[in-house]
């Protein structure tokens, strides 16, 4: 038999491709829980949930003028909402951001009335001794290494004490006096507690402030190295330290910006009310906490979002309007604030464990 007539070899055929397996780590999920696995998804259905009950059952909350004082309310707590809520997310809270609101009130009308003075020289000194507050808090708690739980519980009360002991030393009153006939007030007012027309309804300016600085957090979060350094520190700061992020600076300036939001938060009641005063601000920390909390940041820090506190201060702001509203005791607030507070958690401790669940 010659060489061409030898049978060539078989060549076995490939077998027939089967299911793809998968080890359950590459499972792609359903998209409604990976939409569910977002933090600012689950208070936005709770928001939308508690607006309808409101609406169904407090037929004023359907005017527009209503609204717009429920989006007032909310963007009171809403401003300052943020930047405690950046502060969690880098694993830090702050027991002292109620009272410094005060504090840098009664550092602006003070100083301007007393020493007559334009009223923007108050502002700006206000601003500073607001930045150089966060600052210390953030300082010593890199420098001692202490929980942000204590540090800011000292400050919390140091300012509590300043605010009413030098109120009434230089006012000799516990509040101070007012500063609406002074040079530079009208201007003041139409940057920090102006309102304008829309469609007929009067809106607060603060709305907008509220808007603006939700959508620059967002920014910061998600599109520069800044908004990474928080999440790292909130995480693990040593490992973050480890790559080289600035975990001092991350911290200390997070502080600093919870001092901006009172510095700004106070300067709007003050030129609102014309007067401050000295002993309130006591317990709004912990509706600040809990509106960062109802949208989605954890305690633990390391998670969450700008736009979930956005819908937690919002329902703040229907909570405590829609029970006027529906003619209730006003007295149930601090209980659906807390039924609201205790299902965010659940909530959020469910989300946790679908998505690390394999």
């Amino acid at each position: 038999m010659s060489m061409a007539q030898q049978a060539e070899p078989a060549v076995t055929p490939p077998p027939a491709p089967g299911p793809k397996q998968s080890d359950g780590r590459t499972r792609r999920r359903p998209l409604a829980l990976r939409l569910l696995a977002r933090p600012e998804v689950g208070v936005f259905l709770g928001a939308v949930a508690v607006m309808v009950f409101f609406l169904i059952t407090a037929a004023p909350m359907r005017d527009g003028s209503s609204m717009a004082n429920i989006l007032y309310q909310s963007s009171v707590i809403g401003i300052m909402a943020l930047p405690v809520a950046l502060l969690m997310i880098g694993g830090e809270f702050d027991l002292s951001a109620g009272v410094a609101v005060v504090t840098s009130a009664l550092t602006a009308s003070m100083l301007s009335y007393q020493l007559t003075l334009n009223v923007w020289v108050g502002v700006i000194v206000a601003l500073v001794v607001s930045l150089a507050i966060g600052a210390f808090n953030g300082w010593l708690l890199v420098r001692t290494g202490l929980p942000s739980f204590l540090v800011t519980l000292g400050t919390f009360l140091i300012l509590q004490g300043v605010n009413l002991a030098v109120t009434k030393l230089v006012t000799g009153n516990v509040a101070t006096d007012s500063i609406a006939d002074m040079e530079g007030f009208d201007q003041a007012k139409a940057l920090f507690a102006s309102s304008f027309d829309l469609g007929g309804v009067q809106v607060k300016i603060t709305v907008v402030w509220w808007f603006v600085f939700a959508a620059l957090a967002t920014w910061v979060l998600l599109r520069t190295k800044y908004g990474n350094w928080i999440f790292a520190v909130g995480g693990n700061k040593e490992s973050a330290r480890a790559v080289g992020v600035p975990v001092t600076f991350t911290k200390i300036s997070l502080f600093m910006l919870v001092g901006f939001g009172a510095w700004f938060v106070g300067m709007h009641n003050l030129f609102s009310f014309n007067t401050v005063q000295s002993g309130e601000g006591v317990g709004q920390e912990l509706i600040y906490i809990a509106a960062a909390v109802i949208g989605g940041c954890l305690l633990t820090g390391g998670a969450g979002s700008a736009i979930g506190p956005v819908f937690g201060a919002f329902m703040f702001g229907m909570v405590q309007q829609g029970i006027v509203y529906a003619g209730w005791n006003p007295d149930w607030f601090k209980a659906f604030l807390g039924v609201m507070l205790l299902g965010a958690v659940l909530i959020n401790l469910w989300v946790q464990r679908q998505a690390t669940r394999r």
